[in-house]
């Protein structure tokens, strides 16, 4: 009995200490993400005070740019589980190697989503949408597509760190950005200092000034640091097409899993798009503050690549182990948090978007739905992030797009917008189909993880004796 005792305590104490470790390390994450992705729920309000169209424009515009810019970021994802490895091999000429080759990826990538976000207001018009919102939804993600390289560059430059250990650095800069995103916003929506009064389409062009702002700020602290400037210089910047292959190989599943995810919401409000503008507003209030709350359990998943990579770098297999299953632990935890604050303060949320009734009841129903799926949608993601620690992503790629695509999207087309099962929910029906999708991913993932575990050499000493 006093053998077990202590082996429980022991497994407490490092539990403790994991999640300390992890929680410095992911803080910074999670302030960054949620300041970057506080300049959407910026765009998202402000946009809402001119008009229901200038909303539902943001939530048809958000949906096209949506899934390309997660892929976008997921791609350069592939950097830092890669940096992580060589800096806990002390390989620091490699990791200039794979900077260097994933600027050359990411401009590539960039070029591409520029000419898709060209053709927005076509997309749009081929898909059906209200015909009111197709010209300041089009000219919306135009804007937008003017800061993709500056996006793309700011991603790379934060992989960098996050790879090196330094959170804090991007966290400061996504803080500064944000604060810029609300005065160019008012400057820009509502006209003001002789600029004319753009609306839904000036949240566009101020996101775009903003990240190029970002990545100006963050490519001058790399380049000003004392250690960085030693690793970070262009001495050889030509591309290397086996190390660009390699890191798309890499990043490609990174961002088909995230895109995949992220672009299920997209798709839905599309699909909503069909039904009326009052209730695309709903569901973007339900789909923007949710991805909010998402920055969390999303940000920890980085913070586990990081731990896991700098673990398998230096050749330390039972603390990636641990470091994985003591990070799932401690997302699953922080998410009661958020299931907390949808069902305690669904009022107050609904009242930061909008005050019409029509609009504020359906979302008021959508974030009860959003409350259910926020224990899963951690546990399939910092799962994920552990898989990425361990370089293991197509097949995590290929599990997400069955549960989101095969599960999730057509069981809410078929609740939502048809009377096979029951009278056709609407919108609701639609979040019936997310909560059983992330339900079934979460599943997915954490038998995944423990696989690939388990096919590893293992070390003398296990987690649970």
């Amino acid at each position: 009995m006093q053998n077990q005792t202590q082996k429980s305590t022991t497994l407490f104490s490092r539990f403790t200490r994991e999640s300390g470790s992890l929680m410095n390390l992911s803080i910074p994450i999670i302030l960054t993400q949620l300041a970057t992705q506080a300049m959407g729920f910026v765009d998202t309000t402000m946009a809402g005070q001119v008009s229901a169209a200038d909303l539902a424009a943001i939530a048809l515009g958000t949906s096209l740019w949506l899934p390309v810019s997660l892929l976008l970021r997921g791609i350069i994802m592939a950097l830092t589980p890669v940096v992580a490895f060589h800096r806990g091999a002390n390989e620091l000429d490699k990791v200039r190697t794979e900077f260097i080759q994933m600027l050359w990826v990411a401009g590539s990538v960039s070029s591409l989503l520029i000419i898709y976000l060209s053709q927005g207001g076509n997309i749009l018009a081929t898909i059906g949408v209200a015909p009111e919102i197709i010209p300041i939804a089009g000219d919306y993600v135009l804007a937008l597509a003017f800061g993709v390289p500056g996006i793309a560059l700011f991603y790379t430059l934060n992989g960098f760190c996050e790879g090196m250990n330094n959170t804090r650095a991007p966290m400061l800069v996504s803080v500064i950005g944000l604060l810029l995103n609300i005065p160019i916003n008012y400057v820009l929506i509502y006209g003001k200092f002789g600029f004319p009064a753009l609306g839904a389409v000036g949240c566009g062009w101020a996101t775009s000034v903003v990240y190029w702002v970002m990545s100006g700020l963050l490519y001058s602290y790399i380049k000003g640091h004392h250690h960085y400037k030693k690793i970070i210089h262009f001495a050889d910047i030509k591309p290397r097409v086996q190390d660009g292959l390699r890191l798309l190989k890499l990043g490609v599943p990174i961002g088909m899993n995230i895109a995949v995810c992220g672009s299920i919401f997209a798709v839905i409000a599309l699909l909503i798009g069909r039904i009326g503008a009052e209730n695309v507003a709903a569901a973007q209030i339900a789909l923007n503050i949710s991805s909010m709350t998402y920055m969390i359990p999303m940000s920890l998943s980085f913070g586990i690549t990081i731990r896991v990579g700098h673990a398998l770098g230096a050749k330390n297999e039972q603390g990636a182990k641990e470091r994985s299953l003591f990070g799932i632990a401690v997302a699953g935890l922080l998410s009661l948090i958020s299931v907390g604050f949808f069902l305690l303060f669904p009022d107050w949320i609904i009242r930061l978007y909008t005050t019409d009734p029509a609009v504020s009841a359906t979302a008021a129903t959508l974030l009860i739905y959003t409350a259910v799926y926020q224990f899963s949608d951690a546990l399939q993601t910092s799962a994920n992030g552990a898989l990425r620690g361990y370089k293991d992503t197509k097949v995590p790629m290929i599990l997400a797009i069955t549960a989101y695509w095969g599960l999730a999207l057509p069981l809410g087309m078929i609740m939502g917008l048809t009377d096979k099962v029951v009278p056709a929910m609407g919108e609701t029906g639609f979040w019936v189909g997310i909560v059983t999708g992330l339900s079934v991913a979460a599943l997915f993932m954490l038998l995944r993880l423990r696989y690939v575990i388990r096919r590893r050499p293992v070390q003398a000493v296990e987690l649970l004796n």
